[in-house]
């Protein structure tokens, strides 16, 4: 089901077409009625053509950020690639979405946010997990007070792959390494909920045969008396939950994640029958009684309808980039406490933080 447009349709290419644009981004943007996908920048055009047979493909990424008739940029490249294109883009006036990472450091997403203010442009990052079906059940318990004041939130991105795959992400490349691929989903959704901590620790590890980078990340963030806990592996064959958070008055756990991926991967188109829905109920502990209440459903659609909300209607920036320079600063810190062994704080300046009070 496509949004209404409202306008003249906002004409965007998506630079990349590997698994994140492929999988998340092209469908997100062609289900949404008031963008138009019109340009994808790859080497590997059949692939594109296969898929979106009437799109124009190019291989030179500056071709496609300095098109004339593109207004939108989306750029879903590798992550050392990320801050480069972005400012090619916002330099040629374009507006600009970022997969997530936003960059590999928080000079890099500096940089670009003085860059689109001064250019006057709208700059995102596509922190999609904020629409999950599991994170809104949590966030919805924990908004409504359901649990009391949080004493303990622990978030698991685990997944079973045991056998190194052939790919950057898992190569000793700038911005690889499981806590650049999925620490920024974990510290996003906990940033969103608690604002910045005091502190935080860190350990990284290399887990698999043959690993190069780091495929296992545990981070505690310290909030006072409560700890947030995020937490990543890839030789995880089942046992943990998505989510288990404790509070004064009770507790919630979600042990399945949000579907869309693997709908994506699927082939079934964002808002088709059974979109976002979630079968696995959230389990909320009071005392000596334990329900199930039923997990909202999750429509990544949502980051994409904002951006065209924003660019045509006057909407917000779903996903400012204060806020993605907030989760680089955990990202950033995490990393290099891990590799000093000491509690950290966050290297934000006083401007920054007080974006978050």
């Amino acid at each position: 089901m496509n949004d209404t447009a409202q306008g003249s349709a906002v004409r965007t290419a998506l630079i990349g077409y590997g698994f994140s644009g492929r999988t998340f981004h092209a469908p997100l943007i062609r289900s949404i009625a008031g963008l138009d996908l019109a340009l994808v920048a790859s080497s590997d055009a059949d692939k594109v053509h296969a898929d979106l047979p009437g799109v124009s493909v190019v291989a030179d990424p500056l071709q496609a950020v300095t098109d004339p008739q593109i207004e939108l940029v989306v750029i879903a490249a590798p992550n050392s690639r990320h801050a480069p294109l972005a400012r090619a883009a916002l330099a040629a006036g374009k507006h600009v979405v970022v997969d997530k990472p936003f960059t590999l450091d928080l000079d890099e997403a500096r940089d670009l946010i003085a860059l689109a203010d001064e250019q006057g442009r709208l700059l995102s990052v596509f922190h999609n997990r904020r629409w999950d079906s599991d994170y809104l059940g949590v966030k919805q318990l924990i908004e409504a007070g359901t649990l009391g004041e949080v004493v303990h939130f622990e978030s698991h991105f685990d997944r079973f792959r045991p056998e190194v795959r052939d790919r950057w992400r898992e190569q000793a490349l700038p911005g690889s390494g499981v806590w650049f691929d999925l620490g920024p989903h974990l510290v996003d959704q906990a940033l969103q909920l608690f604002g910045l901590p005091e502190s935080l620790q860190a350990n990284l590890a290399v887990q698999r045969g043959g690993g190069q980078v780091d495929d296992w990340a545990h981070v505690v963030l310290d909030y006072g008396a409560r700890r947030v806990v995020l937490h990543a592996g890839m030789v995880v064959a089942g046992g943990t939950a998505r989510f288990t958070v404790h509070g004064t008055e009770a507790s919630v756990v979600k042990a399945r994640a949000d579907r869309q991926e693997q709908q994506l991967l699927a082939g079934i188109a964002p808002g088709a029958p059974g979109w976002g829905e979630d079968g696995d109920d959230l389990r909320l502990y009071q005392g000596d009684e334990v329900r199930s209440l039923p997990t909202p459903a999750g429509d990544q659609r949502n980051y994409y309808r904002a951006i065209h909300q924003a660019l045509r209607g006057g909407g917000a920036n779903p996903v400012p980039p204060i806020q993605a320079l907030a989760v680089m600063a955990v990202i950033e810190a995490a990393a290099q406490a891990a590799a000093g062994g000491a509690r950290t704080t966050l290297p934000l300046t006083e401007a920054e933080r007080a974006a978050w009070s």
